[in-house]
């Protein structure tokens, strides 16, 4: 009878078993025991197409094999795609819009220089000693008499030898081997293309030292007008540089000397049309419609008539022969608030000849941040801005060249703005600026400097596409009432009257102008509709699809966990390894423990005779003294921690 006891005692815990089930099914969040079982409750209840096959099929193993790979194959596929896409999305591609608009325009600035500055009082004593050094210099190196061109009284060359330093001398360049040179003139009779000076083995060149003399070298050029002129060039920039602004004064010049006349629209233009500013190598410039200009010009219709209108002086009898080698006049188009870079976007006008330019207006807006390296308005750019201007490529770049000419020369280079507290460059004062310009000017082309990677392009640029068209001005038949209208009124009076002036027309070619702008190619709602079309191709499913697949992952990892916890519980938190253990065993209900926690001892049975088995006990997992013992489900007493236990015999 008490292995009749043994029997119901171990019968007790399982009798309530289906009690303790359903309280589980009734819980407010359920988890899977085993990974087969969250398995195939995904593939009964999902609603991705293919996946109750795996389920439906499991009693053929080859159907269940071919849709295992049929479905990972279809599984993989997509989220290739997936990878493609997103790909594509995180290389920020960008569509061009053009757009085509009408409507009235604003005249851009127009910008007019004389092509070579004149001789100002300030500057003109100076000029004359320059003048005379260079006389006696094309003399000695040469053999050749200047003084009717540069209107020099010559001196002896012992004289002028100390008054400037980084004389124009013969640089000797080392001679080529004999058997190259021979095999040179027998394997070609053509004539060099670029030959040396005279056609002997020497350049035309200056000495350029640093500070302590401990490291020179010679400017050189082949060819002597290129050497004359930067020579002449480098000491006329030392004779302004001693000038209180850089630049001579121009209060007592008027435009009427260089512009006869001009015309917008077919009225007459005024003194508060333009600005004037001094250009070191091409003299007095005037700029029309500029910003400052109290009202700018609207363009209402295309054509010839109505635009700007220009009759200009160009020649040169109060000059500098040696700073240009061209005559006639400089001009550049551009914006308002943009400064005229006339050594990047100029161009000539022939004297004697009437220039028709027409534009055509077009703008640009690109995207920033992740789809182009451009920036809004320059201010997140590493340099400052020396033009207090709008934002260019051009204004950066000419910026950043001067503050590294303020850094390493320690003085600033006269074509550009400069800080206020600050010297321009003179080599009275800066004995060795010249060998650091020329240095920094050969880092700059190699972008050493950094400058063209720093300076970004702007997001939104306008620009002017220009078309010329040349035609004689005055013609035969008119030249001799032109020419004495002008006399008259402009006191014209030179030798060559064709040499002396020059007409420009600038006007619009059609009002109609091209805007093209950027935008992105894949957008995140372009990137999602592709996303759900690929994901309904392959498993013709909707996004609640997607949160069946989120919550099946997030399953599996809640079962990993579990695993891993009641491992970790089973292997050091056992009841033997350690009193803390043993006491909350101990202090457990009996009632809360599982059946399969609760020993009882096994008696053999008469018709399988064995020694028997001793009994051994099962560790529970640990409890908890703070967890209260839970109610008999029988509505007995509590039993104390051996209430599971059998009578001894």
């Amino acid at each position: 009878m008490k292995g009749d006891k043994r029997e119901e005692q171990g019968l007790g815990p399982e009798t309530v078993a289906p009690d303790q089930r359903t309280e589980e099914e009734e819980a407010l969040i359920e988890f899977h025991r085993s990974y087969r079982e969250l398995f195939q409750f995904f593939c009964n209840n999902t609603t991705i197409h293919g996946a109750i096959r795996l389920v439906c099929s499991q009693h053929n193993r080859m159907k269940t094999a071919f849709w295992a790979v049929l479905w990972l194959c279809t599984f993989g596929m997509m989220y290739w795609q997936f990878g493609l896409l997103f790909g594509e999305y995180f290389s920020y591609p960008v569509n061009l819009n053009i757009n085509l608009n009408s409507d009235k325009l604003v005249f851009p600035a127009v910008t007019v220089c004389t092509l070579n500055p004149y001789r100002y009082p300030e500057i003109k004593e100076k000029l004359e000693e320059l003048d005379r050094i260079t006389e006696q210099t094309l003399f000695d190196l040469y053999k050749y008499n200047c003084s009717d061109i540069l209107r020099a009284h010559p001196r002896s060359r012992r004289d002028l030898l100390g008054t400037l330093p980084h004389p124009l001398q013969r640089v000797q360049v080392p001679s080529p081997p004999y058997k190259s040179r021979n095999a040179r003139s027998a394997s070609s009779s053509v004539q060099d293309n670029n030959p040396q000076v005279d056609r002997r083995d020497w350049k035309i060149g200056f000495q350029l030292c640093n500070k302590n003399k401990s490291d020179c070298f010679y400017q050189t050029y082949s060819s002597g007008v290129d050497a004359v002129r930067e020579w002449y060039r480098f000491h006329y920039i030392n004779i302004l540089s001693r000038l209180p602004n850089g630049s001579p004064s121009l209060e007592e010049d008027t435009p009427d000397n260089f512009i006869f006349a001009c015309r917008f629209n077919q009225n007459s233009c005024s003194q508060a049309n333009y600005s004037r500013f001094y250009h070191l190598m091409y003299g007095n410039c005037y700029t029309f419609n500029h910003k400052n200009n109290s009202n700018l010009w609207m363009s209402s219709l295309p054509g010839i008539n109505n635009g700007l209108s220009l009759v200009l002086r160009t020649e040169q009898n109060d000059f500098i022969p040696l700073l240009s080698t061209v005559t006639g006049a400089r001009v550049m188009v551009h914006g308002q608030n943009e400064p005229a870079f006339m050594d990047d976007g100029g161009f000539n006008l022939r004297p004697g000849v009437e220039t028709s330019i027409s534009m055509k207006k077009e703008t640009l807006d690109r995207l920033g941040g992740n789809y182009g390296d451009c920036t809004e308005n320059g201010s997140d750019i590493p340099v400052k801005n020396l033009y207090f201007s709008k934002y260019t490529q051009q204004v950066c770049i000419h910026s950043c060249f001067q503050e590294n000419m303020i850094k390493e020369c320690g003085c600033a280079y006269i074509s550009y703005p400069k800080p206020q507290d600050v010297e321009f460059c003179d080599y009275w004062k800066h004995n060795s600026w010249g060998y650091c310009y020329y240095k920094l000017q050969v880092a700059f082309s190699m972008d050493s400097l950094g400058c063209f990677t720093k300076c970004r392009k702007p997001c939104s640029v306008t620009s002017y596409q220009l078309s010329a068209g040349y035609s004689r001005w005055p013609s035969v038949t008119s030249q001799d009432w032109v020419y004495q209208m002008l006399s008259r009124q402009n006191n014209y009076t030179i030798n060559n009257k064709r040499n002396g002036v020059a007409k420009l027309n600038i006007f619009f070619k059609e009002l109609n102008y091209k805007t093209n702008s950027e935008s992105p190619s894949v957008t995140m709602v372009t990137l999602l509709s592709t996303l759900g079309s690929q994901w309904s191709l392959w498993f013709g499913s909707s996004v609640l699809s997607v949160v069946e697949m989120a919550e099946l992952i997030f399953d599996l990892l809640v079962i990993t966990f579990l695993m891993l916890l009641r491992r970790f519980r089973s292997r050091y938190w056992s009841p033997g390894r350690g009193s803390r253990g043993a006491q909350e065993v101990a202090s457990t209900p009996a009632s809360s423990l599982p059946s399969r926690f609760c020993p009882h001892p096994t008696s053999p049975s008469p018709s399988q005779p064995g020694p028997t088995a001793s009994p051994a006990l099962t560790a529970p997992p640990p409890a908890y003294a703070t967890l209260g013992p839970r109610p008999s489900p029988l509505g007995s007493a509590e039993p104390n921690s051996f209430a599971c236990m059998s009578e001894e015999p």
